[in-house]
């Protein structure tokens, strides 16, 4: 079995000079940093909890990895089948509740990927593609809930 690691730095810049004294007396952003990347990511919590609604939150973050993630597994196996993507675009939604004590976890998410193909012969298995990316994805794999999947695929 391979191994993979990764590092990240999470830095909190929301001291606004009272530390967290009390609920309000700091602000939710940080920066996401990794070594030999470009920019960092400027992240703050949901407004639901006092963040900054400019900038991506965790809940963002988790949503886009899944979208990202069977995206890139799914572009790989058109590939392998010579089915040619041109165009992929997924408006990818999460449902998160939150219990009583404040915790919370994501409960629901549906990936809507809109593809475009070269070939419409190919659009029924370019559909079936996206079953085969899910069982692939390595944060699919990570998650304890179902995650649906709307595919609409059209060929130019």
């Amino acid at each position: 079995m391979k191994r993979h690691n990764y590092q990240i730095k999470v830095e909190w810049t929301g001291n606004e000079g009272k530390g967290t004294l009390n609920y309000k007396s700091y602000n939710r952003n940080h920066k996401i940093v990794a070594d030999g990347k470009y920019d960092a990511i400027n992240g703050s919590s949901d407004p639901s909890f006092l963040g900054d609604k400019s900038k991506y939150n965790p809940e963002d973050l988790f949503l886009s990895s899944l979208s990202s993630c069977h995206m890139l597994w799914y572009l790989h196996l058109c590939s392998v089948h010579k089915i040619i993507v041109t165009e992929y675009i997924d408006h990818a939604e999460g449902v998160m509740e939150e219990t009583q004590n404040g915790s919370g976890k994501f409960t629901a998410v549906t990936l809507k990927p809109r593809v475009k193909i070269t070939d419409k012969n190919k659009i029924e298995k370019a559909n079936e593609l996206h079953e085969q990316a899910h069982k692939m994805c390595f944060i699919a794999n990570s998650c304890n809930f179902k995650i649906e999947h709307e595919p609409n695929t059209s060929a130019e």
